[in-house]
């Protein structure tokens, strides 16, 4: 990443926010800025304009929920809850209210540096050493870095993990997807029944992408089998 591209890691417990500094910058991320609190988070986030934020739950001054909902009013950066909560409703709601992912304590300060370098690779801010075309799926289209998505012609505002289903289906126009294959695609990680995981990003993505979310007509449920981008077929 570049040198003006930040992380953000929001949590009280300083060892712990040090400790991760240090794994991030020994695995060539060099710029990290840290706040116990989420009023000093919030402040930071709207200074440095952070690539990514690594997010405490409890904090305090209150529930890192909050800031969350603060952040995706203006932003969709990806960010990663890090909590002692690890019951699967507490998973459920950070990734309803727009976390892209979840990650319970205690944790491998080398696996939150690898799902970080994930999200950041699919958020578009990690350089390619290749550069595909568009892709062109239907009224869908897939930037050349896969951080940006289009339907007729107009970007959606989508998440990191959103972009990455649709990148995961565009690349497999028509075809079903199973939950497994998704979330291993997307998630970078083994299934281990993570579906209601997949089902509540898949259920965002849809009320982004279809004119009726109830009544899909891109992003179709296959019963028993996963899902599937149903189009035309048309690829250019």
């Amino acid at each position: 990443m570049s040198n003006d591209q930040w992380i953000l890691i929001i949590d009280d417990e300083e060892d712990l926010a040090r400790l991760m500094e240090t794994v991030l910058h020994k695995e060539g991320i060099p710029n990290i800025i840290t706040a116990g609190t989420i009023a000093d988070g919030w402040a930071k986030f709207q200074k440095f304009d952070p690539s990514l934020v690594l997010l405490d739950i409890m904090l305090p001054d209150g529930e890192g929920y909050d800031l969350c909902k603060q952040i995706r009013e203006v932003s969709n950066v990806p960010i990663l809850f890090l909590s002692a909560k690890d019951e699967e409703i507490d998973k459920l709601l950070g990734l309803a209210i727009g976390g892209d992912d979840y990650i319970t304590k205690p944790f491998s300060p080398k696996e939150v540096a690898y799902r970080v370098k994930a999200q950041l690779r699919r958020a578009g801010y990690t350089e390619e050493k290749t550069s595909p075309k568009k892709l062109q799926i239907g009224p869908f289209e897939l930037s050349s870095n896969e951080n940006e998505v289009k339907k007729d012609g107009k970007t959606l505002e989508l998440t990191a993990k959103e972009i990455g289903l649709m990148s995961c289906f565009m690349h497999h126009p028509n075809q079903i997807l199973s939950k497994e294959t998704l979330f291993e695609h997307v998630w970078g990680d083994d299934f281990f029944g993570s579906d209601n995981t997949v089902m509540v990003h898949i259920r965002r993505l849809r009320e982004k992408i279809e004119v009726d979310p109830s009544k899909p007509s891109f992003l179709i449920t296959v019963k028993g089998l996963g899902y599937k981008l149903q189009t035309k077929g048309e690829t250019k």
